[in-house]
């Protein structure tokens, strides 16, 4: 069974999150029919949405955020008249990575392990070690202070996003969403708007096409408003348009030079400045309401006619006529069908699933695929795993954080019931959830997460998972769940010659099958 085995370590592994602990069976389910295993989630579009209690929309978060900021300002205005000297609140810990960082390795990857290993749920906070002698004076009680919606809001969308990963039986269409989330990525660190629309921004842009058309998912992703505020598009006026002239202002051609270079023909793609300037004309209007609502729904995407650069536009050799909203719409089609665009994704997307040098044969494969289909990410998806090439590479390539941690969450068959240490590993292993550095996304290759810093991180929270959990588990049994007998002679004899228990847990977490994809 060795070659079953093998095949439903990739179908596992490359495809998806790792195999669950537990009763789950996913190694033997896979082995019977790896490939129909994998395609099985493509089968399901409705599995990719993600809905969860209390999770709203972006419009509804909009007005949120902008009622908190609200009742911070009047909090701070009343602390102010009564002449209150109180420090603010600190942010909790898993928004603050720069501190984390300062902290000892070890102490740091003790908490967070230990934090993973209990897995306790966000309502079992630690009690007081003693309450106040009510004998002595009390100081005056500070104000109530607004209760952090953006945090909150952050979080239930973290969590949702973890255990659907977690539960998941394979994992194929969540590895689908990981991809295209940091393909059009925004950093939840841009402000409050982009940390409470985050999760939201992923639901309603990246989740509803994954399984769809590339164009459709760009004309969503561009005209949601955590994309325009992340790369400032509604500070972007036509130079020639009503507002241009009354505020003195022209364009901010971010959103249109990332749309080029990042988003679709990448670089070397064929276009020039002048095209790019030429998609920030175009796009320019393309905005979200204010909390004055003035233009719509506040946080709603709005088209506002008096910013827009009047006139055609010539944009890759095509001129586009002043058509309002749909001249960006039009131009935005266009540039997702280009020859470019399909060798952009192509590349990208096997670099992804299979190896940092992708195979050229299937990069080709995959941009006929994406041409002949109009861009059916499914299409894409499916070529992907019918592919010979998907199958035969060496399983080599580095997980990130985030795949890292999830897959140790399910080999140990534990659902995560609050966030924080899971948000507290990422920032430590330097992949905050949502927040990459830049608009190019999260590195995609090997040699950037293999770093030595990273590898002792990684380490050392295996060791103090192991510390926790080793008593209670059997580490052959999980090398069972996660490989049988397609685990390496020297992984399989490194546990078993391990002097604990709790040792041998840890080697296994750090061992290639756990940490190669």
């Amino acid at each position: 069974m060795a070659r079953d085995s093998q095949a439903a370590r990739v179908a596992l592994n490359r495809f998806g999150f790792g195999a669950r602990g537990g009763a789950s069976g996913d190694l033997i389910n896979a082995a019977s029919d790896p490939r129909g295993f994998v395609k099985a989630e493509l089968a399901r579009p409705s599995g990719v949405l993600l809905e969860a209690p209390g999770l709203q929309s972006t419009p509804q978060l909009g007005q949120a955020v902008f009622a908190y900021q609200d009742q911070v300002k009047q909090a701070r205005e009343a602390a102010k008249a009564a002449g209150s000297t109180e420090a603010p609140a600190q942010a909790p810990a898993d928004q603050k990575p720069a501190l984390r960082r300062n902290l000892s390795l070890n102490a740091a990857a003790t908490e967070v392990a230990g934090q993973m290993a209990d897995a306790k749920p966000a309502d079992s906070a630690a009690k007081p070690e003693m309450q106040p002698n009510m004998a002595a004076p009390q100081p005056a009680k500070p104000a109530p202070q607004p209760l952090n919606v953006i945090q909150k809001t952050f979080r239930a969308e973290a969590l949702a996003r973890l255990q659907r990963a977690t539960l998941a039986e394979c994992g194929f269409t969540e590895r689908l969403v990981v991809f295209w989330s940091n393909h059009f990525c925004i950093s939840a660190s841009k402000g409050e708007l982009a940390r409470i629309w985050a999760g939201a921004f992923e639901r309603e842009a990246i989740r509803p096409h994954v399984l769809g058309r590339f164009a459709d998912m760009l004309k969503a992703v561009e005209q949601h408003p955590a994309m325009l505020f992340f790369l400032d598009n509604q500070q972007s006026l036509g130079p020639d348009s009503r507002a241009g002239q009354n505020r003195k202002r022209g364009l901010n051609e971010n959103l249109a030079r990332e749309i080029m270079e990042l988003h679709t023909l990448g670089v070397g793609g064929g276009y020039t400045q002048d095209d790019v300037t030429s998609l920030a004309r175009i796009i320019t209007g393309w905005t979200f309401a204010g909390r004055q609502g003035q233009l719509g729904a506040p946080g709603s995407f709005v088209f506002n006619t008096n910013a827009h650069q009047p006139g055609p536009q010539m944009l890759l050799g095509k001129t586009y006529e002043p058509t309002g909203l749909a001249q960006g719409e039009a131009a935005l089609a266009d540039i997702a069908r280009h020859p470019s665009t399909a060798n952009f994704i192509a590349t990208k997307f096997v670099r992804h699933f299979v190896a940092d040098d992708p195979p050229p044969a299937l990069v080709a494969r995959l941009r006929d695929v994406f041409v002949k289909t109009d861009g059916d990410l499914k299409a894409l998806a499916t070529a992907l795993v019918d592919s010979d090439d998907a199958w035969k590479a060496s399983l080599t390539k580095m997980r990130s954080p985030y795949d890292f941690l999830v897959a140790s969450g399910r080999l140990l068959a534990r659902v995560p019931e609050d966030p924080g240490a899971y948000l507290n590993s990422l920032n430590l292993l330097g992949q905050p959830l949502w927040s990459p550095a830049g608009p190019n996304g999260f590195p995609d290759t090997s040699a950037a997460w293999a770093v030595p810093e990273g590898m002792k991180l990684r380490l050392d929270i295996a060791a103090q998972m192991g510390a926790r959990l080793g008593n209670n588990i059997d580490p052959l049994d999980l090398l069972e769940f996660a490989a049988a007998d397609a685990a390496s002679i020297d992984t399989r004899r490194t546990v078993e010659r391990a002097e604990s228990r709790q040792q041998a847990l840890a080697l296994l977490l750090m061992s290639p099958e756990m940490q190669r994809r």
